[in-house]
């Protein structure tokens, strides 16, 4: 039985129908990541031991007749910036290195009531803030396709996990791009959510109006089956829309007379022709279902959405790394006082990425800077959303790429702040935006890497999203598993 080449879907029906217990499925999974693991460091913590006590349960249950859940038996991963009770939960970070949350995050709750074990907590740049997942205090994973280059980031473990087949799902949390990035590099499927859609309570902010948690895995319909478990209201969270949440699987919605926008600014020089040929491609599969090609411009958003995102996002996060002080939770340095115990325990508990944007937030923050930087920020971020509301009243969803290129080489870029940041310059307008925007594998380049593309729908627009994924899923094909199934 190939557990790792099935989806979510699959191996919660084969469970159900006792075609195999959830004990094989999870024994397999972390079989599977035991092998892998040396190679790709995707995952922070194992979760053996109370996955395989939660699989013999679900066993007992089907045993009884009890409903198992949508998400009966399968195995999940999650980064490990969730909060998971009991649980260790590091943000791949010195500072958290050995704390335990006392609750667990909303989505983690929402996963186990319908009935998904929990096998391992994924590695992640820390505090979210990383394009590659180089910058982990537990090192950097690699991406399945080519153990030479990074996975992306900040949720490099978590596609990198889906991708090698550990479990057919994950979850990740996308600040300006941290789903879709990783999973165009790692080639799966990977979704942002509408900003408010699925709750955040319980996950580690990075920066609060920016995060959202999604799902990632090696089929459309895993990640409906997904986000029909974990959107869902959530009182605990202030920024949680309240309303109820349509039923994302099943039927998808046809695009025939429907209209795809290009982006006219995202194309063309500054990206991989092979990227570019992608999309092109996707563009014309589209078309022969249906769909209408249509030119959109977002002028400001390629020119003005890095910068944007580089003052407000770092802001958001000198605000929220503010309580990492060695005093309340978290890494404790002992000093003489404590203006030096502060000093000691964030000079040894953050890593220099995290230094260099909180430096940047509470630059622009401060008195002389705010309304120069901070504010001018705000009314972009306005500007940009005000365009696409422009671009939406002539597409139904938007067709760009999701990366300038394949996965890059571990090492070229992490002493290169500003090209690393450039890798994101396709998502981070989404997140201002506060839209949906998925990552798709659609093939891949001559050297065997995957390539992927993004579509983006207007706030609320998910079950669009997926009629236009399915459609591209149809003409090329799942995601294969990485290695075609073994890597030691």
């Amino acid at each position: 039985m190939k557990f790792h080449e099935m989806t979510a879907r699959e191996t919660a029906e084969g469970i159900k129908k006792g075609v195999f217990s959830a004990s094989e499925a999870v024994k397999a999974s972390l079989d599977r990541m035991k092998r892998m693991e040396p190679a790709l460091n995707a995952v922070v913590t194992s979760l053996e031991e109370n996955a395989l006590e939660r699989a013999m349960e679900t066993d007992s249950k089907r045993a009884r007749g009890d409903d198992l859940g949508p998400l009966g038996g399968v195995p999940v991963i999650v980064k490990d910036n969730m909060c998971t009770r009991n649980i260790r939960t590091t943000c791949g970070s010195r500072m958290l290195a050995q704390w335990k949350p006392p609750y667990s995050a909303t989505v983690v709750e929402l996963l186990e009531a319908s009935g998904a074990i929990l096998v391992g907590k994924s590695n992640m740049d820390e505090f979210a803030m990383g394009s590659s997942t180089e910058h982990s205090a537990f090192g950097p994973t690699s991406n399945p396709w080519d153990t030479d280059r990074v996975p992306g980031g900040s949720s490099g473990g978590s596609a990198a996990a889906v991708a090698a087949g550990y479990v057919p799902l994950a979850l990740g949390s996308d600040t300006g791009g941290s789903i879709r990035q990783p999973a165009a590099f790692c080639g799966v499927h990977g979704l942002k959510p509408t900003y408010g859609l699925v709750s955040r309570r319980g996950l580690v902010a990075f920066a609060s109006s920016l995060d959202q948690i999604g799902p990632l895995a090696r089929s459309v319909d895993d990640l409906a089956l997904a986000m029909d478990v974990i959107a869902a209201p959530d009182s605990r969270d202030s920024t949680c829309f309240r309303d109820p949440r349509p039923l994302y699987s099943g039927a998808f919605p046809d695009v025939a007379g429907k209209r795809v926008g290009l982006v006219r600014e995202f194309g063309g020089d500054g990206i991989d022709a092979e990227i570019d040929g992608a999309v092109s491609e996707a563009a014309a599969s589209l078309e022969k279902r249906g769909a209408e090609v249509v030119e959109i411009s977002l002028p400001n958003a390629g020119v003005a959405g890095l910068p944007c995102y580089y003052i407000l996002a770092p802001a958001e996060a000198s605000s929220n790394l503010a309580r990492y002080d060695g005093v309340r939770y978290g890494l404790k340095k002992d000093a003489p006082d404590l203006i030096s115990q502060f000093l000691a325990t964030r000079k040894a508990g953050f890593g220099p990425e995290v230094k260099r944007r909180i430096l940047t937030g509470t630059f622009v923050l401060s008195s002389g800077y705010y309304d120069a930087y901070y504010l001018l920020a705000q009314n972009v971020r306005r500007v940009l959303r005000m365009e696409f509301e422009k671009a939406f009243e002539k597409a139904d969803v938007l067709l760009m790429p999701a990366a300038p290129s394949p996965a890059f080489r571990k090492g070229e870029l992490v002493d290169d702040p500003i090209r690393m940041y450039m890798t994101d310059l396709f998502t981070l307008p989404v997140n201002l935006a506060e839209l949906p925007g998925m990552a798709m594998n659609t093939g891949y380049a001559k050297n065997g890497l995957p390539l992927g593309v993004q579509l983006v729908a207007p706030r609320f627009g998910e079950k669009v999203l997926f009629g236009f994924a399915s459609a591209l899923e149809e003409a090329s094909g799942r995601p294969s598993v990485a290695g075609g199934g073994e890597l030691s």
